[in-house]
């Protein structure tokens, strides 16, 4: 299958945001939970602002000028890690392509946008368990290992 990648600019906010939403939204379908506070124009503007401002990196896959795929990334610093570090944000295939590899794909793509910024490592959190087991396993079968630990997050605001 032949699926075109690019970095997005702000000009792609709504499709990232749209993208993004989903992900968010079967989520909290497959666990019964509603884990996020996330609004469409919300996400769009916040997509926005953080790519502007050189916080946010993402890059999008299309399939015939179509976007199947999309990654969020930011760049932040671990001497755990061993430095700088690229952290995923979110990960999403459009269920329609997940089975063609584009996963795989989208995963070279992050490995090789860190390996030019010269980060140490990319790390990322998975949805929750178990509902998503297979993605866990879709990770490990591209080259990242468990680290232990689950997400946990303390609103501010």
């Amino acid at each position: 299958m032949n699926i075109n990648f690019r970095k997005a600019t702000c000009e792609d906010s709504v499709l990232i945001g749209t993208l993004v939403v989903e992900l968010t939204n079967e989520i909290s379908k497959l666990t019964n939970v509603q884990h996020f506070d996330i609004d469409l124009n919300s996400t769009i503007n916040r997509c926005r602002e953080l790519i502007r401002e050189g916080h946010y990196v993402a890059i999008i896959g299309e399939h015939n000028n179509s976007p199947v795929a999309v990654v969020t990334m930011t760049e932040t610093y671990s001497l755990y890690a061993g430095g700088k570090i690229g952290v995923v944000q979110e990960f999403y295939v459009t269920p329609q392509y997940r089975d063609f590899g584009v996963g795989s794909m989208l995963i070279e793509q992050v490995q090789n946008y860190g390996k030019q910024q010269n980060w140490s490592c990319i790390e990322l959190c998975t949805p929750p368990l178990p509902e998503f087991e297979k993605t866990v396993l879709f990770y490990q079968k591209n080259g990242l290992i468990p680290v232990g630990g689950r997400k946990m997050r303390q609103a501010l605001v």
